[in-house]
């Protein structure tokens, strides 16, 4: 069992039968009464999101979710291959289940598979990955008098904003959770 206080982002509970993976957690507290949390959630197998409120202190069925090292291989329409590092298996996964992170994964890198009994649900990736610039318009010396920022397009179609010196060619380390530019490799 898990409590309220317990809950972060991406924890996985089990609610009236349904698996849920928390993407979203609010610790609500009115001026008068009890505090409540509010709950964003993605149903794991059916892939749509419900926001729901429970009073804290609740307790919730943690799903025992294991993972297993994976790397990912190659995608093929809409379902992508992964292969598991010890025993070599292949494991598909559809597009539904891997949400945001089909834009940090690309051929030949390495993730966790999320897998409850024998069904692969997810993916849970690194803190940081390593992605190449593929188009960024040029920098121009003097274009502000401060440090500015400019769009970039990376390998995998995701646009981020880094900082002007930045050039298309360039590999960079973005954070998984955010989303952001955090160095060039």
């Amino acid at each position: 069992m898990i409590e309220t206080g317990d809950l972060k982002k991406g924890v996985t509970i089990e609610l009236d039968g349904v698996l849920y993976q928390v993407l979203d957690y609010q610790h609500i507290k009115m001026g008068r009464g009890s505090a409540q949390v509010r709950l964003k959630l993605r149903d794991v197998r059916g892939g749509h999101i419900i926001e729901r409120t429970f009073q804290a202190g609740e307790r919730f069925t943690r799903a025992r979710v294991d993972r297993q090292q994976a790397q990912y291989l190659y995608a093929d329409g809409d379902i992508h291959y992964f292969m598991n590092t010890q025993t070599y298996d292949q494991l598909a996964i559809n597009s539904e289940r891997l949400g945001d992170a089909l834009n940090y994964l690309r051929e030949n890198g390495t993730c966790d598979i999320l897998t409850y009994g024998d069904e692969a649900i997810g993916v849970e990736l690194p803190a940081a990955v390593e992605l190449k610039v593929e188009q960024t318009d040029p920098w121009v010396r003097g274009d502000t008098a401060q440090g500015g920022t400019k769009p970039a397009r990376l390998e995998t179609g995701l646009a981020v904003q880094v900082p002007l010196f930045i050039n298309t060619g360039d590999t960079l380390k973005i954070d998984t959770r955010s989303g952001q530019y955090l160095e060039r490799a």
